[in-house]
């Protein structure tokens, strides 16, 4: 007899079409209002990953099409904009390198470094680290290489941690056989 009511009970339950909105709002409401603020904040790392990238093309290009020496004024110009390109709350770091192949020695020598924001300089001690990420270079060419990192820090808790955004851009100079170092 119990177990027959029961079962009723659980038929009835599920044949019934009338509802209380209210009470299907209350139930879905939460996982509604968490999926579109995880949307936001997806959408809104991406995007910060995306601004990052195209600031340090910018700042790659522009050293680039530098003809005159480089010096620490510049570079101190060239956080600056990244800093404003990237709008970030979190701090923002630069290293630019020029580095040039020698196909004599069959590796990668930095011609000069400099760093924001960033604990090491690229020399010729620690290039090795990064030489599998440079590209294949002719003989005595050289690359400005502009290093970004930036952490994006999400809105809201929505299971998502901090990421730390890296960006590695390498450029040839364009109006210069290479682009100096003020000394």
């Amino acid at each position: 007899m119990f177990n027959n009511s029961l079962t009723r009970f659980l038929r009835n339950f599920r044949d019934d079409t009338q509802a209380a909105v209210t009470l299907e709002f209350v139930l879905v409401m939460p996982f509604l209002f968490w999926a579109f603020m995880a949307t936001y904040v997806f959408f809104d790392g991406y995007r910060q990953s995306n601004v990052n990238l195209k600031a340090a093309y910018s700042i790659s290009d522009v050293i680039s099409r530098e003809t005159n020496a480089i010096n620490e004024d510049y570079i101190d110009s060239m956080l600056k904009v990244l800093t404003l390109m990237t709008r970030s709350t979190s701090p923002t770091s630069l290293r630019v390198s020029v580095i040039r192949w020698d196909q004599d020695e069959d590796r990668y020598f930095v011609e000069w470094s400099a760093t924001r924001n960033r604990d090491t300089k690229l020399d010729d001690e620690n290039i090795g680290t990064i030489s599998s990420r440079l590209p294949v270079m002719p003989d005595n060419d050289r690359v400005i290489l502009v290093e970004t990192t930036n952490t994006f820090v999400p809105l809201f808790n929505v299971g998502m941690s901090n990421k730390v955004l890296e960006n590695f851009v390498f450029t040839r100079p364009r109006f210069a056989p290479q682009v100096v170092w003020e000394s």
